[in-house]
């Protein structure tokens, strides 16, 4: 990565850093490592808990003793995902990124700016002896992006600021202040595989090149989902022709739509023309039903060898679930300043065959909870009438709106003071650790923001280099002006 071409300066020198640490959620050790360090030998007051979530303070500057305590708060795992031809360990391997115009890019992966960048921006600070500022303390969360685990195990008392500033959002000139809850639902089928009859010819179709995206932010943007179109595919040949499914594979994150995926059945051997001329036409109606959102798609339906297959029941129930599954936006806000916002969504994230077991993982999410709680009873009902064993998280709270927020006035107050307009203050469908850290400190005022993201949880993930910048200089203003 060119620093030279990057401003700020010290932003983008801790987020090389950062990048060359591996982090996938639920393998932070060494980025943990690396924060402590980097607070001890600074010399600031530094803490671990037992969940790993890292605790760096800094004394306020002088002259700012006496302003109130800001807690700068950012995750620090990423989600890892990448094309699939390209080689890449991220347990192992440094992120390769590169400047492509006005945007930070990474060679073939996802580039970890989600949250990486907010991550960096805590780091300059503390790094930094230039800065006005009262007392703060940055904290780094672990496992944020596949359960929010830090979040869930940060005690009561771990910090001790006023105000939160979370930096995990993704466009800038937008103020968060409320989010989602969700559920997250695992679906297992188990089975014994049987022999297919000498009369079955095997076929494998493939989906790829779709757009894909985050399953809170983007599921308004009515973006193909990998698995909905397969299903929609198997659903209509199993009507027709019939079928039996030997194994499915498509999606890998829990909280993204899935960007492609293969599934392996049969059918009967004098019925594989009219599957292949089917496959033909479903390609051309899909192609054009998402020409504006997903212009790259790519369709393959070939021959493959024999393999065992699931039992007839389990194979139909599979399909026909998939089918029926509630994909997408369910239900907008019902208040009227709010009616732009996503209330409840459901998204079908991923499906993984191994020998004898099929997994399908959902999410789903709304900002009212008795909403949340129905929609997953309700996806929990389809799969447990397709004879499945249901698993379903406990969830996480939604982050309900602080209408006398000081912190928010200053914040909306310094953004219009330095850019000369207001910014929204919106609420997200995705899910923020605010929400829980609102249940342990339920006095704290909070907001999020951060610079502009896009293709965040797949390969396409980039940066706009210019917010980051206006973004350090907004944040600087706050810490400034909190009184």
């Amino acid at each position: 990565m060119n620093k030279t071409e990057l401003n700020p300066r010290r932003v983008f020198e801790q987020f090389a850093k950062i990048n060359a640490i591996p982090r996938p959620s639920k393998h932070e050790k060494k980025m943990i490592s690396y924060l402590l360090d980097f607070g001890r030998t600074r010399g600031l007051p530094t803490k671990v808990d037992a969940t790993g979530n890292v605790l760096i303070s800094k004394p306020a500057t002088p002259g700012y003793e006496s302003r109130p305590t800001v807690v700068l708060q950012s995750h620090m795992d990423m989600v890892c995902d990448k094309l699939v031809d390209v080689e890449f360990n991220f347990e192992t391997d440094p992120i390769d990124t590169y400047v492509d115009g006005e945007w930070l890019k990474a060679r073939g992966t996802t580039l970890g700016a989600d949250d990486g960048i907010g991550v960096a921006i805590e780091l300059a600070i503390l790094d930094s002896d230039d800065i006005a500022h009262g007392p703060i303390e940055c904290l780094f969360t672990v496992d944020e992006e596949t359960g929010l685990t830090g979040a869930f195990g940060l005690e009561a008392g771990f910090m001790n600021g006023d105000m939160l500033i979370n930096l995990d959002s993704e466009d800038e000139g937008q103020i968060f202040v409320s989010c989602a809850g969700g559920i997250t639902t695992h679906a297992r089928f188990n089975y014994a595989l049987e022999e297919a009859g000498a009369d079955q010819f095997f076929l494998c179709a493939t989906l790829k090149g779709l757009v894909g995206g985050h399953s809170g932010d983007d599921i308004n943007k009515k973006r193909a989902n990998a698995i909905k179109l397969l299903a929609r595919f198997l659903y209509s040949m199993d009507e027709q022709v019939g079928i039996r499914l030997a194994r499915w594979n498509s999606g890998k994150m829990h909280n993204a739509i899935p960007r492609d995926g293969s599934v392996v059945f049969s059918v009967p051997s004098e019925k594989k023309e009219e599957v292949k001329a089917a496959w033909n036409i479903f390609a051309s109606e899909v192609s054009e039903e998402f020409h504006v959102t997903d212009t790259s798609m790519e369709f393959f339906l070939g021959s493959c060898d024999p393999e065992p297959v699931m039992p007839l029941g389990v194979s139909r129930n599979i399909v026909r679930a998939l089918q029926a599954m509630d994909n997408g936006v369910l239900s907008m806000c019902q208040d009227e300043e709010l009616s732009w916002l996503v209330e409840t969504s459901s998204n079908v994230a991923s499906v993984q065959t191994t020998e004898g077991v099929t997994t399908i993982v959902s999410s789903q999410r709304s900002n009212v909870m008795s909403n949340l709680r129905n929609m997953a009873s309700t996806v929990k009902a389809l799969y447990q009438l397709a004879g499945a064993d249901v698993e379903q998280s406990d969830g996480y709270p939604a982050w309900k709106m602080n209408p006398n927020s000081k912190l928010t006035k200053l914040v909306v107050d310094t953004y219009k003071k330095l850019f000369g307009k207001a910014p929204k203050v919106l609420g997200i469908h995705a899910g923020l650790e605010c929400g829980l850290f609102s249940e342990r400190y339920p006095n704290m005022d909070m907001v999020s923001f951060g610079p502009t993201l896009r293709g965040v949880h797949t390969p396409d993930e980039r940066l706009l280099i210019p917010t980051v910048q206006m973004v350090w200089d907004h944040l600087l203003e706050i810490l400034k002006n909190i009184e």
